[in-house]
Protein backbone atom coordinates (compact mmCIF):
# COMPACT_ATOMS: atom_id res chain seq x y z
CA UNK A 1 0.00 0.00 0.00
CA UNK A 2 1.15 3.46 -0.74
CA UNK A 3 1.86 5.87 1.93
CA UNK A 4 0.51 9.01 1.05
CA UNK A 5 1.91 11.74 3.05
CA UNK A 6 -0.44 14.78 4.26
CA UNK A 7 0.47 18.43 3.77
CA UNK A 8 2.35 18.99 7.43
CA UNK A 9 3.58 15.70 7.08
CA UNK A 10 5.25 16.39 3.32
CA UNK A 11 6.44 19.83 4.68
CA UNK A 12 8.38 18.00 7.83
CA UNK A 13 9.68 15.15 5.91
CA UNK A 14 10.98 17.45 2.69
CA UNK A 15 14.24 17.84 3.90
CA UNK A 16 14.88 14.01 4.79
CA UNK A 17 13.87 12.47 1.03
CA UNK A 18 16.18 11.89 -1.73
CA UNK A 19 16.36 15.07 -3.90
CA UNK A 20 17.36 13.53 -7.27
CA UNK A 21 16.37 10.44 -9.00
CA UNK A 22 18.43 10.01 -12.58
CA UNK A 23 16.57 8.04 -15.61
CA UNK A 24 17.91 4.60 -16.48
CA UNK A 25 20.31 4.16 -19.11
CA UNK A 26 17.61 2.44 -21.28
CA UNK A 27 15.07 5.44 -20.55
CA UNK A 28 14.71 5.94 -24.67
CA UNK A 29 14.33 2.43 -25.12
CA UNK A 30 11.60 2.17 -22.34
CA UNK A 31 10.12 5.56 -24.22
CA UNK A 32 9.70 3.84 -27.30
CA UNK A 33 8.19 0.84 -26.07
CA UNK A 34 5.93 2.88 -24.42
CA UNK A 35 5.15 4.55 -27.51
CA UNK A 36 4.53 1.48 -29.34
CA UNK A 37 2.00 0.09 -26.65
CA UNK A 38 -0.02 3.63 -26.41
CA UNK A 39 -0.27 3.17 -30.31
CA UNK A 40 -2.77 0.38 -30.73
CA UNK A 41 -5.90 1.83 -31.30
CA UNK A 42 -5.26 5.60 -30.77
CA UNK A 43 -6.02 8.53 -32.98
CA UNK A 44 -2.10 9.51 -32.82
CA UNK A 45 -0.93 6.10 -33.82
CA UNK A 46 1.07 7.21 -36.75
CA UNK A 47 2.29 10.02 -35.11
CA UNK A 48 2.90 7.96 -32.10
CA UNK A 49 5.43 5.82 -34.41
CA UNK A 50 7.20 8.13 -35.55
CA UNK A 51 8.37 9.10 -32.18
CA UNK A 52 8.67 5.65 -31.14
CA UNK A 53 10.93 5.13 -34.10
CA UNK A 54 13.21 8.44 -32.97
CA UNK A 55 13.36 6.99 -29.18
CA UNK A 56 15.12 4.16 -30.67
CA UNK A 57 17.49 5.76 -32.24
CA UNK A 58 18.25 8.51 -29.28
CA UNK A 59 18.93 5.12 -28.04
CA UNK A 60 21.77 4.16 -29.97
CA UNK A 61 23.17 7.45 -29.57
CA UNK A 62 22.92 6.95 -25.58
CA UNK A 63 24.67 3.62 -26.17
CA UNK A 64 27.49 5.17 -28.59
CA UNK A 65 27.78 8.07 -28.03
CA UNK A 66 28.72 10.34 -31.53
CA UNK A 67 31.15 11.78 -30.10
CA UNK A 68 33.61 11.80 -27.18
CA UNK A 69 33.46 15.73 -26.56
CA UNK A 70 31.93 16.66 -23.27
CA UNK A 71 31.00 19.99 -21.01
CA UNK A 72 33.41 21.80 -19.26
CA UNK A 73 33.91 20.29 -15.88
CA UNK A 74 35.27 23.58 -14.45
CA UNK A 75 32.48 25.22 -15.46
CA UNK A 76 30.46 22.55 -14.21
CA UNK A 77 31.94 22.80 -11.01
CA UNK A 78 31.96 26.67 -10.33
CA UNK A 79 28.15 25.94 -10.75
CA UNK A 80 27.61 23.54 -8.61
CA UNK A 81 29.41 26.01 -5.90
CA UNK A 82 27.22 28.62 -6.75
CA UNK A 83 24.18 26.64 -7.04
CA UNK A 84 23.67 27.11 -10.84
CA UNK A 85 22.65 24.14 -13.22
CA UNK A 86 26.20 22.50 -14.37
CA UNK A 87 24.51 22.00 -17.75
CA UNK A 88 22.41 25.05 -18.14
CA UNK A 89 20.94 24.99 -21.07
CA UNK A 90 20.52 28.26 -22.18
CA UNK A 91 24.45 28.34 -22.77
CA UNK A 92 25.23 25.46 -23.72
CA UNK A 93 23.11 25.46 -26.76
CA UNK A 94 25.17 28.07 -28.33
CA UNK A 95 27.46 26.13 -28.22
CA UNK A 96 28.64 23.27 -31.19
CA UNK A 97 29.05 20.23 -28.49
CA UNK A 98 25.08 19.17 -28.79
CA UNK A 99 25.25 19.46 -33.33
CA UNK A 100 27.43 16.31 -33.60
CA UNK A 101 24.15 14.73 -31.75
CA UNK A 102 21.64 16.19 -34.37
CA UNK A 103 23.93 14.95 -37.08
CA UNK A 104 24.01 11.37 -35.86
CA UNK A 105 20.06 11.38 -35.27
CA UNK A 106 19.33 12.49 -38.22
CA UNK A 107 21.63 9.65 -40.18
CA UNK A 108 20.76 7.14 -37.79
CA UNK A 109 16.87 7.75 -38.50
CA UNK A 110 15.09 6.31 -41.66
CA UNK A 111 12.11 8.39 -43.38
CA UNK A 112 9.01 6.57 -43.79
CA UNK A 113 7.11 9.40 -46.00
CA UNK A 114 7.94 12.12 -48.02
CA UNK A 115 6.62 14.43 -45.49
CA UNK A 116 9.18 13.69 -42.85
CA UNK A 117 11.83 12.83 -45.37
CA UNK A 118 11.89 16.64 -46.14
CA UNK A 119 11.96 17.08 -42.70
CA UNK A 120 15.10 15.50 -42.17
CA UNK A 121 16.74 16.78 -45.23
CA UNK A 122 16.17 20.31 -44.27
CA UNK A 123 17.25 20.06 -40.93
CA UNK A 124 20.58 17.74 -42.77
CA UNK A 125 21.30 21.25 -45.13
CA UNK A 126 20.90 23.77 -42.31
CA UNK A 127 24.31 25.48 -40.84
CA UNK A 128 25.10 25.24 -37.04
CA UNK A 129 23.87 28.84 -36.80
CA UNK A 130 20.77 28.28 -37.78
CA UNK A 131 20.57 24.95 -35.52
CA UNK A 132 21.49 26.83 -32.97
CA UNK A 133 18.59 29.47 -33.24
CA UNK A 134 15.48 27.18 -33.87
CA UNK A 135 17.27 25.13 -30.64
CA UNK A 136 17.12 28.61 -28.69
CA UNK A 137 13.32 29.06 -29.90
CA UNK A 138 12.38 25.44 -29.06
CA UNK A 139 14.15 25.63 -25.70
CA UNK A 140 12.30 28.88 -24.95
CA UNK A 141 9.24 27.57 -25.74
CA UNK A 142 9.10 30.33 -29.27
CA UNK A 143 7.54 27.53 -30.98
CA UNK A 144 6.75 29.87 -33.89
CA UNK A 145 10.36 30.61 -34.17
CA UNK A 146 11.01 27.56 -36.15
CA UNK A 147 9.13 24.80 -38.60
CA UNK A 148 7.07 22.63 -36.83
CA UNK A 149 8.23 19.47 -38.66
CA UNK A 150 11.65 19.73 -37.38
CA UNK A 151 10.21 19.90 -33.56
CA UNK A 152 10.92 15.68 -32.99
CA UNK A 153 13.96 15.90 -34.42
CA UNK A 154 15.73 18.87 -33.04
CA UNK A 155 14.02 18.33 -29.53
CA UNK A 156 15.18 14.21 -29.38
CA UNK A 157 18.83 14.99 -30.54
CA UNK A 158 18.78 17.77 -27.34
CA UNK A 159 17.14 15.30 -25.29
CA UNK A 160 20.06 12.62 -26.23
CA UNK A 161 22.66 15.03 -25.78
CA UNK A 162 21.99 16.20 -22.45
CA UNK A 163 20.87 12.96 -20.69
CA UNK A 164 24.44 11.61 -21.61
CA UNK A 165 25.76 14.64 -20.18
CA UNK A 166 23.26 14.18 -16.93
CA UNK A 167 24.28 10.51 -16.69
CA UNK A 168 27.95 11.37 -17.10
CA UNK A 169 28.54 13.97 -14.78
CA UNK A 170 30.55 13.11 -11.85
CA UNK A 171 29.90 13.85 -8.43
CA UNK A 172 26.89 15.24 -9.21
CA UNK A 173 25.75 17.28 -6.11
CA UNK A 174 22.35 19.53 -7.41
CA UNK A 175 20.56 21.95 -5.50
CA UNK A 176 17.05 23.26 -6.11
CA UNK A 177 16.73 25.64 -8.46
CA UNK A 178 15.36 29.84 -8.85
CA UNK A 179 11.93 27.96 -8.80
CA UNK A 180 10.07 24.25 -8.23
CA UNK A 181 9.31 24.07 -11.61
CA UNK A 182 13.35 24.53 -13.28
CA UNK A 183 15.33 21.46 -13.48
CA UNK A 184 18.53 21.93 -11.02
CA UNK A 185 20.75 19.66 -13.68
CA UNK A 186 19.87 21.90 -17.17
CA UNK A 187 17.72 24.92 -15.77
CA UNK A 188 14.97 23.85 -18.34
CA UNK A 189 11.37 23.24 -17.30
CA UNK A 190 9.85 20.45 -15.94
CA UNK A 191 7.46 18.64 -18.20
CA UNK A 192 4.99 16.37 -15.71
CA UNK A 193 5.51 15.20 -12.29
CA UNK A 194 5.42 11.51 -11.46
CA UNK A 195 3.91 9.78 -7.61
CA UNK A 196 6.26 7.04 -7.09
CA UNK A 197 5.56 4.44 -5.15
CA UNK A 198 8.41 1.82 -4.22
CA UNK A 199 11.03 2.00 -1.91
CA UNK A 200 12.39 5.18 -0.03
CA UNK A 201 10.32 7.15 -3.31
CA UNK A 202 7.47 5.68 -2.00
CA UNK A 203 4.56 8.52 -1.92
CA UNK A 204 7.05 11.12 -3.36
CA UNK A 205 6.28 13.66 -5.68
CA UNK A 206 9.23 13.89 -8.63
CA UNK A 207 9.28 16.28 -11.57
CA UNK A 208 10.12 15.35 -14.79
CA UNK A 209 12.85 17.31 -17.25
CA UNK A 210 11.67 17.72 -20.18
CA UNK A 211 15.31 18.12 -21.62
CA UNK A 212 17.79 15.95 -19.64
CA UNK A 213 14.95 14.05 -17.94
CA UNK A 214 16.60 14.55 -14.87
CA UNK A 215 13.74 13.92 -11.88
CA UNK A 216 13.73 16.18 -8.63
CA UNK A 217 11.48 16.01 -5.20
CA UNK A 218 8.86 18.69 -5.16
CA UNK A 219 6.42 18.40 -2.12
CA UNK A 220 2.99 17.30 -3.47
CA UNK A 221 -0.39 19.79 -3.05
CA UNK A 222 1.44 22.53 -4.04
CA UNK A 223 1.75 24.21 -7.58
CA UNK A 224 5.18 24.15 -8.90
CA UNK A 225 4.13 27.44 -10.98
CA UNK A 226 3.33 30.04 -7.62
CA UNK A 227 4.07 27.67 -4.74
CA UNK A 228 0.22 27.87 -3.17
CA UNK A 229 -1.78 25.11 -2.02
CA UNK A 230 -5.01 26.60 -1.74
CA UNK A 231 -7.58 25.15 -3.96
CA UNK A 232 -5.92 22.56 -6.11
CA UNK A 233 -8.02 20.38 -7.54
CA UNK A 234 -7.22 17.26 -10.15
CA UNK A 235 -9.06 16.47 -13.47
CA UNK A 236 -8.51 13.18 -15.53
CA UNK A 237 -10.68 12.33 -18.87
CA UNK A 238 -12.12 9.07 -16.99
CA UNK A 239 -12.11 7.16 -20.19
CA UNK A 240 -9.08 4.61 -19.10
CA UNK A 241 -11.16 2.24 -17.27
CA UNK A 242 -10.16 3.93 -13.76
CA UNK A 243 -12.37 4.70 -11.12
CA UNK A 244 -12.80 8.17 -10.38
CA UNK A 245 -9.53 9.06 -8.16
CA UNK A 246 -7.59 6.10 -9.41
CA UNK A 247 -6.49 7.36 -12.59
CA UNK A 248 -3.01 6.97 -13.70
CA UNK A 249 -2.73 10.44 -15.18
CA UNK A 250 -4.17 13.43 -13.50
CA UNK A 251 -3.79 17.38 -14.31
CA UNK A 252 -3.34 19.07 -11.00
CA UNK A 253 -5.02 22.43 -11.61
CA UNK A 254 -3.85 25.99 -9.49
CA UNK A 255 -6.85 28.59 -8.97
CA UNK A 256 -4.42 30.61 -7.96
CA UNK A 257 -2.15 31.19 -11.47
CA UNK A 258 -4.65 29.34 -13.94
CA UNK A 259 -1.95 26.69 -14.39
CA UNK A 260 -1.98 23.26 -14.94
CA UNK A 261 0.34 19.93 -14.51
CA UNK A 262 -0.33 16.44 -15.48
CA UNK A 263 0.76 13.92 -12.72
CA UNK A 264 1.35 10.55 -13.49
CA UNK A 265 0.31 7.60 -10.65
CA UNK A 266 2.66 4.96 -11.07
CA UNK A 267 0.49 3.00 -8.52
CA UNK A 268 -2.44 2.92 -10.89
CA UNK A 269 0.32 2.47 -13.68
CA UNK A 270 3.82 1.27 -12.95
CA UNK A 271 4.64 1.51 -16.39
CA UNK A 272 3.51 4.77 -17.59
CA UNK A 273 6.36 7.19 -18.74
CA UNK A 274 6.07 11.33 -18.62
CA UNK A 275 6.86 11.80 -22.58
CA UNK A 276 5.02 9.07 -23.42
CA UNK A 277 1.82 9.75 -21.13
CA UNK A 278 1.83 13.66 -22.06
CA UNK A 279 1.48 12.73 -25.85
CA UNK A 280 -1.21 10.34 -25.72
CA UNK A 281 -3.10 12.50 -23.42
CA UNK A 282 -3.46 15.76 -25.66
CA UNK A 283 -7.60 15.38 -25.25
CA UNK A 284 -7.00 16.37 -21.62
CA UNK A 285 -5.13 19.49 -22.53
CA UNK A 286 -7.28 20.37 -25.47
CA UNK A 287 -9.95 20.79 -22.65
CA UNK A 288 -8.62 22.28 -20.22
CA UNK A 289 -7.67 24.85 -22.73
CA UNK A 290 -11.44 24.93 -23.42
CA UNK A 291 -11.47 25.78 -19.84
CA UNK A 292 -9.23 28.81 -19.69
CA UNK A 293 -6.47 26.93 -18.05
CA UNK A 294 -2.77 27.81 -18.72
CA UNK A 295 -0.03 25.25 -19.91
CA UNK A 296 3.56 25.97 -18.71
CA UNK A 297 5.21 22.06 -19.23
CA UNK A 298 6.75 21.65 -22.94
CA UNK A 299 7.22 18.39 -24.46
CA UNK A 300 10.15 18.53 -26.61
CA UNK A 301 8.66 16.27 -29.20
CA UNK A 302 5.64 17.65 -29.76
CA UNK A 303 5.06 21.42 -31.41
CA UNK A 304 1.86 22.99 -29.82
CA UNK A 305 -1.06 23.42 -32.92
CA UNK A 306 1.43 21.95 -35.35
CA UNK A 307 0.45 19.59 -37.93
Amino acid sequence: MSTILEPGQIEASASSVPFLHLPPPTLFALRAARLEKLALGHPLAEYLGLLAGICRVQQQLLEQPPTMLSTDAARQQLCLEHGLPPLAADSLVREDLWLPWLDALLSGYTATTPAVRQAVDTLQASRGGQRKVWALALLGGQYSGLPAALVPFLGAALQAAWSHWLLNVPALALKPGDSLSQCPACGSPAMAGVIRHRGKFNGLRYLVCSLCACEWHVVRVKCIYCEQSKGLKYLSLGDDGHAAGHAPLRAEICPGCNSYLKLLYLEEDAEAEALSADITSLALDIRLDQEGYLRQAPNLLLAPGGD
